[in-house]
């Protein structure tokens, strides 16, 4: 199936923090836009002559709020984050695609079971997504946040956790834990890491063996939260992450000068909606890379593996993929690949993108 796009309307525009914004938007006429908690949307705008793609995790609830709503946090350089926090006004129309993601909970109004989040940040977008819906769909069920930011200013969404602990009281747990606290702080001080981890779950009696877990934040953050859960002897099934990683502005194309005699430029074939382009790939792109630089409009949004966006089917050549996570096993001995961690191998590589 093809990838869809909407153009949506901005509905309005909340400072949450000094340097995050959230933009809510109307549903298209006589069509509601269907998603997951935890999915995120791919925003595309023309800056600066050129058309831009950005993911933002959704940080509203498909079961609590009436409108789909992302989180925007500015990155030092970022374009679209910088573009969205200094220009987006209601009524403005964006382009995005179609909601994706693998980062949500299976809900079931019969479960009773502990849900534990932990962020960093930005991370919360799409905790508070999850939050939200684990408390609306399973009223037995509870909810425990650990969230690390530097100062009580950063903290995003500060109100409406304050309000969603008290309207779901004994089922919504929120702790708070900052790097650089302002003023007078009674929580926890520090940085979310290995032990904090092991500590605070015993304290706040987190039923271990009934508990799923989704870590969002910083790569840092996850590692420790994730050594953490293995001295628990927590299943790894029950673990479920989300990477937010850099812009893909800020990669670093220079390869190891070992890599260059592996990776050598090869002229790639892709199949897609009937046309088949061709195109040399050289040693420092990915795949996705090339074709976009000659203009050659393929479907991606993450630019980083993890979306699956620009899945596509390898059906003759050798590729090496950057990033495998986004896919599964099977996926993988089926030859589908993602483009935008991809690299050719061989002569001949060719690939179907549906």
């Amino acid at each position: 199936m093809s990838t869809k796009y909407y153009h949506l309307t901005v509905k309005e525009v909340i400072q949450e923090t000094t340097d995050t914004i959230t933009i809510s938007f109307w549903h298209p006429v006589h069509q509601a836009i269907s998603y997951n908690a935890g999915q995120f949307l791919t925003i595309i705008s023309e800056i600066g002559g050129k058309k831009i793609r950005r993911s933002y995790s959704m940080s509203s609830s498909p079961h609590a709020d009436a409108s789909l709503a992302v989180s925007v946090k500015r990155v030092p350089n970022g374009l679209m984050s910088n573009h969205l926090n200094d220009t987006i006004k209601p009524g403005d129309a964006l382009e995005v695609m179609e909601p994706m993601g693998h980062f949500s909970p299976q809900l079931n109004p019969q479960q009773s079971r502990h849900v534990v989040l932990f962020g960093a940040g930005s991370g919360i977008t799409p905790l508070m997504s999850i939050a939200k819906s684990v408390l609306t769909i399973e009223p037995n069920s509870k909810v425990f946040l650990v969230y690390g930011n530097r100062n009580q200013e950063g903290i995003i969404f500060k109100k409406q956790l304050e309000d969603l602990e008290q309207k779901h009281a004994g089922h919504f747990e929120v702790h708070h834990v900052l790097t650089q606290p302002q003023g007078v702080w009674v929580g926890m001080k520090g940085r979310i890491n290995e032990g904090m981890t092991v500590v605070l779950l015993k304290q706040m009696g987190v039923a271990l063996h009934n508990a799923d877990f989704f870590l969002c934040g910083p790569e840092g953050m996850m590692q420790e939260v994730q050594k953490g859960l293995k001295d628990l002897n927590i299943s790894p099934e029950r673990v479920h992450q989300e990477l937010f990683f850099s812009s893909p502005d800020a990669k670093n194309h220079d390869q190891p000068e070992e890599e260059e005699s592996t990776l050598k430029a090869q002229t790639v074939v892709i199949h897609y909606e009937g046309n088949r382009y061709e195109t040399e790939v050289k040693p420092h792109q990915t795949i996705l890379e090339a074709f976009l630089d000659k203009d050659i409009d393929l479907p991606y949004s993450c630019q980083a593996g993890m979306c699956t966006a620009c899945l596509g089917k390898c059906t003759s050549g050798k590729v090496m993929m950057d990033e495998e996570d986004g896919l599964t096993e099977k996926e993988i001995q089926q030859g589908y690949i993602l483009t935008c961690v991809a690299h050719p191998m061989s002569k001949g590589v060719e690939i179907e993108i549906e």
